[in-house]
């Protein structure tokens, strides 16, 4: 099968000649991808929002999701440094800022959203599991987009084949026909592992916390399978005496973590629906007079109103 003729340059401007300026801007499509990607998850996050009653306003969402773009790109490109390339960029340091030249690691940019997720909950007071079950249903389908977007760029092709799907990539320096396993990560860890999640994202009465564990297991599936069909780093090759790719090690890692991740979420006990009450730092939830009714809450710095003086049949609050 013949590899379609894309043109990876989506919109070029220029080149022209403005002065002593040249002007020639080109847009990618795997750069467009990833624009793509967080515009649909503006919309699918304030959809599982409201279906999930998460009391977020359209703003946070647009603020998480700038917590979210850092998270994956500085994640993405300091995982790729140190679980793929580590040696090349100790011995050229600069080429950690080369981000055009390519070097992103999906498991790096997962910790990076990750840890971006645990310091905007901190930041706005909400409830860590709650939000990432609203934002994770989001994240396929924005996998799928990039995974096409590396179709597009004729880059991260699959092994040499002889199925009859099988395609030569332009800049592949062998030019043998491979697996295009883009569109296979595209179809499972993008579109299926998507209608899985999101079909699981409507259970009510999940535990609250599910969907981060399952997305981490259903990835760390599929990718693992898929990297058998995918052309390993070539500046590692296949690692343990020849038997798995780096991707496929961090992949078990995922298993491991997204079925611990469920089974903790399991036993916690709480389920999807419930409402969450998490008050702001510094809050009073009880005073020398005795614990606040639920719902109500005292402001450190205010005052609280005396209470009467305790009967012989009243026993006094506190000791």
């Amino acid at each position: 099968m013949q590899y379609p003729a894309f043109n990876p340059i989506a919109v070029q401007i220029g080149p022209w000649q403005i002065g002593p300026l040249p002007i020639n801007i080109q847009i990618r499509w795997y750069g467009l991808m990833y624009v793509l990607s967080f515009m649909l998850a503006y919309f699918l996050i304030q959809k599982q929002a409201k279906r999930q009653k998460l009391d977020i306003t359209a703003d946070d969402v647009s603020d998480v999701l700038f917590y979210l773009i850092l998270g994956v790109l500085l994640g993405g490109r300091v995982g790729y440094i140190l679980f793929y390339n580590f040696q090349q960029y100790i011995a050229n340091p600069l080429e950690i800022l080369a981000i055009w030249h390519g070097g992103m690691s999906f498991h790096g940019g997962l910790i990076g959203v990750a840890v971006a997720t645990a310091l905007y909950v901190r930041k706005k007071h909400l409830d860590f599991w709650h939000l990432a079950d609203v934002l994770v249903p989001a994240v396929p389908f924005g996998l799928l987009l990039g995974r096409m977007g590396n179709f597009i760029n004729g880059e991260l092709w699959g092994r040499p084949t002889t199925v009859s799907w099988g395609m030569v990539f332009p800049a592949d320096p062998y030019q043998l026909v491979r697996h295009p396993s883009q569109l296979y990560e595209a179809f499972f860890e993008g579109l299926v592992a998507g209608v899985v999640i999101w079909a699981v994202a409507s259970m009510p009465k999940r535990p609250r916390g599910l969907i981060p564990g399952l997305f981490i297991t259903l990835y760390g599936v599929a990718r693992f399978f898929i990297e058998y069909y995918r052309e390993p780093d070539a500046q590692l090759g296949l690692l343990l005496g020849g038997t798995l790719s780096m991707g496929q090690i961090l992949c078990l890692a995922m298993v491991v973590i997204g079925l611990g991740l469920m089974a903790y979420v399991t036993k916690r006990g709480v389920p999807a629906d419930a409402p969450t009450h998490t008050p702001p730092r510094g809050t009073v939830l009880a005073t020398a007079d005795g614990p606040i009714p639920s719902g109500e809450m005292v402001a450190p710095d205010a005052e609280a109103p005396p209470s009467d003086p305790p009967s012989g049949d009243q026993p006094a609050h506190g000791t």
